[in-house]
């Protein structure tokens, strides 16, 4: 860490433990173990109140005493907001004693003793401290999401135990699988807290006759175009079931969502025709924390959340009866034959549909409108592929190489990897001129280690340098490993690409950024933030995509 641990002075010596949920059901048989076993693996439905109270449960059992308990969560809005609810528990400052850190904020103090994070901020720490001597507890939340991070820390966890007889971890998940954890860790004992779950009733309203694997599939323009409608049906359908109940004005909807984009067609077409005095939320990663926020607090009417799927176990949203769901997700997928990531829409799989169905039966009975057919859902995967077999190596290979872990076919994965993959992984890091005809790491391969980007975007960093086109190449770089900022609405694309024309470069589309940009800084000194978004709505670009531009861009700055 740099400096010394400070965090055990303010470790609180009393615990408010009033909150009504499942998982303190076992509170003392969960310290029991903690401190008789090295690795404990707690599995519960969402909602248990795991990711929330085993914080405070390892702090009963005398961790944080000699370094960091760190949580980590996949998702950033997810260990804000739980940073939020913890210190909130706990009595304390956010920053203080509990604090978080995420790729651009890092909100911990000398105080902290209880540090939520992404688990590649976790990863990225491996680099200054190999055995993680910061902490003495690690939490690692949401394992059954199976992201590359994840899988990387649970076998990189799995070779430093037994250098680390002190470290303790708890691996978290939803009720899926749990015992591939276990073994993965020389099975480690294994806790199931119920959820509290009322009755959910299920309707299936297809909204197509022929089923859509993906948005590459032939049909699925159809399916796309119909969502809007039917979800502003279905809206009504929960409307109408609350008043058969005898409830009405109880409930608040969610609705899921596979896109940015696909939110704003839904959020407009509610406020165009769904029912009045309802209040229309979105929830994304890229929102900013007080819009965030808004879901989280206390409305005053019917609200109608719509989220992408970080509302299926990464945050719990209050008060939700009933839940719409499309049953599509945004997923990134490798073509080891045309050498492209891409960004696929495709239908969930049953353990993802389930879970999306449990978020309105935590508080009450609930209802789960389908738009799909129950032919459909039987047919599905029962689980979403690990993103290990669908996403390109090579970072992982580089990683690898540079903390000296040996060959990724030996690497203790809970999943072998694809040796097509593998071997494609090892080819782009020869193109690059990142390790050797031996498979060996060179020296342009640890400098591209050092940039936390994509290997080619990193190696367009480092080639930049002596071209002298460096803060051109960041400005470019740092554009393409955020959102695009340019918006498109459905209605109003011509105006938008009108409106984009006079930034483009006949030469090159790259250089549309940095033109952007360079108007972009001169309005930063002429222009009031006020002037800017204005400009910004009637550019048709994105506030917030461009404030992450410009923040990425800054950090690469540092960096290099």
């Amino acid at each position: 860490m740099g400096r010394a641990y400070r965090g055990a002075e303010h470790v609180p010596t009393e615990i408010d433990w009033s909150a009504d949920l499942p998982v303190l059901a076992v509170r003392d048989e969960l310290i029991a173990a903690i401190a008789q076993h090295q690795v404990v693996i707690v599995a519960g439905e969402t909602g248990s109140g795991k990711t929330t109270q085993l914080p405070k449960i390892c702090l009963a059992a005398g961790r944080g005493r000699h370094g960091l308990i760190g949580h980590t969560q996949p998702r950033r809005i997810a260990a804000r907001t739980v940073a939020t609810r913890i210190a909130e528990e706990l009595g304390t400052t956010l920053g203080a004693g509990v604090g978080y850190k995420v790729r651009f904020t890092d909100q911990t103090a000398e105080s902290t003793y209880l540090k939520l994070m992404t688990d590649g901020v976790l990863l990225a720490e491996l680099a200054s401290d190999r055995l993680l001597k910061a902490y003495d507890t690690l939490i690692i939340d949401e394992a059954h999401e199976r992201s590359l991070n994840i899988d990387f820390l649970l076998g990189y966890l799995r070779t430093l135990l037994p250098k680390r007889p002190d470290l303790k971890v708890i691996v978290t998940s939803a009720t899926i699988d749990v015992q591939r954890f276990s073994k993965h860790f020389a099975d480690a004992p294994v806790f199931v807290v119920q959820g509290r779950s009322y009755p959910v009733e299920m309707l299936y309203r297809p909204i197509a006759l022929q089923a859509a694997t993906s948005s590459e599939d032939e049909g699925f323009d159809d399916i796309e175009e119909a969502i809007p409608r039917a979800v502003v049906a279905a809206v009504e359908e929960c409307l109408h079931y609350e008043r058969q109940q005898g409830k009405v004005g109880r409930g608040d909807i969610l609705i899921f969502s596979s896109s940015e984009r696909e939110i704003r067609v839904l959020a407009d077409t509610l406020r165009k025709y769904g029912p009045p005095h309802t209040e229309i939320l979105p929830l994304y990663s890229r929102l900013s924390v007080s819009e965030q926020q808004k879901v989280f607090a206390r409305g005053t009417g019917r609200r109608i959340v719509i989220a992408t799927n970080v509302a299926e176990t990464s945050l719990t949203v209050p008060n939700i009866h009933f839940v719409i769901d499309p049953g599509f997700a945004r997923l990134s997928r490798y073509s080891y034959r045309s050498k492209v990531q891409r960004l696929p829409i495709e239908a969930i799989s049953r353990a993802s549909a389930n879970q999306r169905a449990g978020r309105c039966g935590r508080i009450a009975p609930g209802l789960c409108i389908r738009l799909y057919s129950e032919a459909d859902y039987l047919a599905r995967d029962e689980f979403t592929d690990p993103e290990i077999h669908r996403t390109n190596l090579a970072a992982v290979i580089l990683q690898m190489q540079t903390l000296g872990l040996g060959d990724l076919e030996r690497f203790p994965f809970l999943d072998t990897p694809d040796t097509r993959l593998i071997n494609d992984g090892y080819r782009l890091l020869d193109e690059l001129g990142a390790v050797d005809r031996q498979r060996r790491i060179t020296a342009i391969g640890r400098q591209l280690a050092r940039l936390p980007l994509d290997p080619r975007l990193a190696r367009m960093v480092v080639a930049a340098a002596p071209l002298g086109a460096l803060q051109e190449v960041l400005i470019i770089v740092a554009a393409m490993t955020v959102q695009d900022p340019r918006d498109r609405p459905h209605d109003k694309q011509q105006a938008a690409d009108e409106r984009h024309a006079q930034f483009r470069d006949a030469d090159s589309d790259f250089l549309f950024f940095v033109n952007l940009w360079q108007v972009l800084q001169v309005q930063k000194e002429t222009m009031t933030e006020r002037e800017r978004r204005e400009f910004a709505r009637k550019h048709f670009l994105s506030w917030l995509r461009l404030r992450e531009w410009r923040e990425t861009y800054r950090q690469l700055v540092q960096m290099v």
